[in-house]
């Protein structure tokens, strides 16, 4: 087993302002991956035989956004902090601030998404 996650889906209630946002906080460009049940942005990967990856998803049927449920770590390289001072500009809530794990390890953080999900970061040491 290369990665213990190969996929991850983020629920929204609005995907495009989700889309914004995540796209805002990262500086990154999500890419459409619309299903016939449900629409999804998913984030950019390399290799998605060898990467890990994961996308917004609109499917109100399946599922709901929640800030207390399973808690995703999004790649802060090279730091956390640098995500987090967009956060509250793009709509979102930081609850946790950048906090150092350990020397080893790095920093993570916490914060609420647009559409009402925790979600964290995590930066490593360099």
């Amino acid at each position: 087993m290369l990665h213990a996650i190969s996929w991850f889906e983020i629920p929204t209630t609005d995907l495009d302002r989700a889309a914004k946002f995540y796209e805002t906080i990262l500086g990154i460009t999500l890419v459409p991956m619309d299903m016939p049940n449900f629409q999804m942005r998913m984030f950019p990967v390399e290799d998605m035989m060898t990467g890990v990856s994961g996308a917004l998803t609109l499917a109100p049927d399946f599922y709901q956004p929640q800030d207390n449920g399973t808690l995703v770590y999004l790649n802060a390289n090279p730091d956390v902090q640098l995500v987090l001072d967009r956060i509250e500009a793009a709509g979102g809530k930081i609850v946790v601030p950048k906090t150092q794990i350990s020397a080893d390890i790095g920093h993570m953080a916490v914060f609420i998404d647009t559409e009402g999900n925790r979600v964290a970061l995590h930066s490593i040491p360099s």
